[in-house]
């Protein structure tokens, strides 16, 4: 790729870079650096209280860093550009005894829409989102279910440029989980980068291109999932005879797990790729062998390798 073509994919992107934030004596964030290229969805996870939201805060303007910065196609972000930011806080950001529909036209023409637009845009994401019988009513006498469907529409009511999601699934049923993930995958395919938060580790390893994990502030993992769940061992799902019967016959294999047919196996050095086809020959030699799958960690089994392990041990981990 050209320098020049490099130069543009690096600035279309949101970016932070290097951000620090202290409360008291609580270092909030640490030298924390993520970029959400155009038209990507990462994923931002880490325990409560680990800088997340912090993160976002900083993004929109409602907290200063006390280093670091935030771009947006190579700019800082300022007051026109948070204008075109899409912005969905944890705790919810709305007016409780304002009628749905009024209130997503009021915030529409606050970020600059003219009055039809505005409507126009409320119409279209209470319809989207299954909420358009609901715009007449109070927000206060919603579920919260509908109330966060309203929280999403309020932030992309005014066509945003950028998405910045603070737990957008929390309190969802699993009919809205399926709206609103074909709603950030169509803004992804429009270009829009999207950045949410969330602690359903399934759903963001189903919904992301890459996940960032952070831990008492500072971004311990980030990259493309499959890369993230590359070890330095290999797993193997052997269904057929007994492991008894043939384990024993490959030294270089352990036994993770074994459950009526269904053998789990490692092999601790990854250069060791013919014994891949050992564990399998030996297997068949024992029996019929119904499967035999390499297991990869999952999200969810990261993270809890990661948020358990010292940062210090991870980032030597992540860096190898």
């Amino acid at each position: 790729m050209s320098e020049s073509s490099d130069s543009m994919e690096s600035m279309s992107a949101l970016t932070m870079t290097a951000l620090n934030k202290t409360y008291g004596d609580v270092r909030a964030l640490r030298d924390l650096s993520l970029e959400v290229r155009a038209g990507e969805i990462v994923g931002f996870v880490g325990s409560n209280g680990a800088g997340k939201s912090t993160a976002m805060r900083i993004t929109l303007g409602v907290l200063e860093a006390d280093s670091g910065e935030v771009r947006w196609d190579g700019r800082l972000i300022d007051l026109d550009v948070r204008r075109r930011i899409g912005y969905m806080p944890e705790e919810r950001g709305l007016y409780p005894r304002m009628r749905v529909g009024e209130q997503l036209t009021y915030i529409a023409r606050l970020h600059g829409l003219d009055a039809s637009s505005a409507t126009e845009a409320m119409e279209h994401w209470t319809e989207v989102l299954g909420i358009a019988e609901r715009r007449g009513d109070e927000v206060l006498k919603l579920s919260l279910g509908n109330q966060q469907r309203v929280q999403l529409a309020a932030a992309l009511v005014h066509h945003p440029e950028i998405l910045v999601l603070d737990e957008p699934f929390s309190g969802l049923d699993p009919v809205a989980v399926d709206v609103m993930s074909g709603v950030l995958r169509e803004q992804a395919a429009a270009g829009v980068p999207v950045l949410f938060s969330s602690h359903q580790l399934e759903l963001v390893e189903a919904l992301c291109d890459r996940v960032g994990i952070i831990k008492a502030g500072s971004l311990v993992a980030f990259g493309d999932i499959d890369d993230l769940r590359q070890t330095d061992t290999r797993r193997w799902v052997v269904a057929g005879p007994p492991h008894q019967s043939w384990l024993p016959s490959v030294p270089s294999a352990e036994l993770v797990s074994s459950e009526g047919s269904r053998t789990v196996v490692e092999v601790a050095d990854p250069w060791l790729t013919e014994v891949d086809q050992e564990l399998l020959t030996a297997a068949m030699a024992a029996g019929p062998v119904h499967e035999f799958t390499r297991q990869r960690p999952s999200l969810t089994e990261l993270y809890r390798h990661v948020v358990s392990t010292p940062t210090a041990t991870v980032a030597q981990e992540v860096n190898a």
